[in-house]
């Protein structure tokens, strides 16, 4: 196999960083890290996320062996998603990226208003 080169543009490996670069990916995985949770439930949870775009997430991630999805039968079906071994191996990387955006939004929002005061100024 040949070594991976995620700067080549044909890199497989992207396909991965895609995965996770997702806002929404990285939300399900760190609230199925905490244990399984049903579809209504991560709906609920993850404000602004629509049903299509969270099953499109699942789906994926579901593809991509990190996540798990067990139909109970129930009327109507209720599906409960849970985190694979694969899923765990990931979550906690990712869910850093959620702890440090908590940690520093207000750095990242004084920078922004920094850089726009700036910019504003030179565009006049």
């Amino acid at each position: 196999m040949p070594t991976a080169n995620p700067y080549a543009s044909t890199c497989p490996t992207r396909l991965v960083l895609d995965r996770v670069a997702d806002k929404w990916a990285v939300l399900v995985l760190g609230l199925l890290g905490e244990g399984p949770v049903r579809f209504n439930q991560l709906r609920r949870t993850i404000e602004g996320l629509s049903q299509k775009m969270l099953s499109q997430t699942l789906k994926n991630l579901e593809r991509d062996g990190l996540v798990h999805r067990k139909a109970i039968p129930t009327v109507p079906v209720t599906v409960e998603y849970s985190i694979t071994p694969l899923g765990q191996t990931l979550s906690a990387t990712v869910d850093a990226l959620r702890v440090w955006a908590e940690s520093h939004i207000e750095d990242v929002l004084a920078a922004q208003a920094r850089y726009d005061a700036g910019s504003s100024t030179v565009a006049n």
